[in-house]
């Protein structure tokens, strides 16, 4: 975050607890004055509480004191009104309430502390997803990029789906993948399969080899550090995609994962053929098929991890992934993304039970040879 936008947000944070603030005095001044104008025998002193418990809710243990203190001030003019602060109801009540106020004040410096760590742990992970996870850029050649992350750790911006994207001479080449588990303890599956595909992807590799090759690593990092109890289960599903800049046939390999979409102009989605292999670390010796399809200028590639097809919302229901964008099949990569956020969380009660990544690619327009969707053909 820029400097000056941190002082803005800083100021901003500032003026609205301060204005806040202006509650529970407004509180202290009405109780007193309404328990110094009733009759004798009602007493709402101890409703002068209620000023200082709201407070950690919008301030910290400072503004909590200091609100405290003027409910204790309240409390002692109501006491002298009412007769001294000698009689034994007065002292009581005095009492109780500078207990309350100490209680509310260290209850308000532990949640301080909470929230401090909290950010702390949110910022760590955010670090640890650019690292892991470079942003992709928006335009490369031809394609615009947008790209959605939603994990389902709630202390943590990172789990186990991924992404990559990398340029290799005349073509653009993605990953999107899910290894097995979610949020922190899937973080060393995600990044030695990106540290893998970062290596392989630039060479001038079919995508079926560069699947082998990213089998290899994922099995070799299992043997060595799997538990017994473990045997087996550290896999990894993954979807390579070979974009050409100037070409439509376009090429992909999937290892146990769903097949992307593919939104046309006039809210058309279709689902490519695709003939998957076992998930990575599944089967070392695995035979990885390359199949093609006809990515048109005007089209937009929507890839995406099981985190997706597989949310529900409160009766079980499925996220129904293809009727939902067929109504943004003309909109923008980030307008895409923008929707399917929004759609999801309100589908799933704002809160997934697994992490979720899609990947949205627009082919715009460019000089290019012709190609039919017709002479379209799978390639083995």
């Amino acid at each position: 975050m820029a400097p000056g936008a941190a002082r803005i947000r800083l100021r901003q944070r500032w003026q609205s607890v301060h204005a806040l603030l202006v509650l529970p005095v407004l509180l202290i001044v009405v109780i007193t004055v309404a328990d110094l104008r009733l009759p004798w025998d009602i007493h709402l002193g101890p409703a002068l509480v209620i000023a200082p418990a709201l407070t950690p809710s919008f301030a910290g243990p400072r503004a909590t004191a200091g609100i405290g203190a003027l409910a204790l001030t309240a409390q002692f003019l109501i006491g002298v009104h009412r007769g001294g602060l000698a009689t034994t109801n007065h002292m009581v009540q005095i009492i109780t309430l500078a207990i309350l106020v100490v209680l509310t004040v260290v209850y308000s410096v532990l949640r301080e502390r909470r929230q401090t760590q909290l950010a702390r742990v949110r910022t760590v992970a955010e670090a640890a997803q650019h690292v892991l996870m470079w942003p992709l850029p928006e335009q490369i050649g031809p394609l615009r990029i947008a790209s959605l992350y939603l994990a389902a750790e709630d202390e943590a911006q990172i789990g186990g789906d991924l992404y990559a994207a990398a340029v290799c001479d005349g073509s653009v080449r993605l990953l999107i993948g899910d290894v097995r588990g979610k949020g922190l303890p899937a973080i060393g599956e995600a990044a030695l399969l990106l540290g893998s595909f970062r290596e392989s992807a630039y060479r001038h590799i079919p995508l079926d080899e560069l699947a082998t090759r990213l089998d290899q690593s994922v099995t070799r990092y299992a043997a060595d550090l799997e538990t017994p109890e473990e045997e087996g289960e550290r896999f990894a599903t993954a979807l390579l995609v070979d974009i050409p800049d100037r070409d439509p046939v376009t090429r992909m390999t999937s290892c146990g994962h769903p097949p992307p979409l593919l939104l046309s102009p006039g809210h058309v989605v279709t689902v490519p053929s695709l003939h998957p292999s076992p998930p990575l670390g599944v089967h070392a010796s695995a035979e990885h098929t390359m199949d093609v399809f006809s990515f048109e200028p005007g089209d937009t590639l929507l890839l995406y991890t099981d985190g997706v097809m597989e949310a529900r919302d409160g009766h079980g229901r499925f996220y129904p992934l293809a009727d939902r964008v067929a109504r943004w099949t003309e909109d923008s990569p980030e307008a895409l993304m923008h929707h399917l956020r929004r759609d999801l969380l309100a589908h799933v009660g704002g809160r997934l039970g697994d992490d979720a990544a899609l990947i949205a690619v627009h082919r715009t327009p460019v000089e290019r040879r012709h190609h039919g969707r017709g002479e379209m053909a799978r390639h083995g």
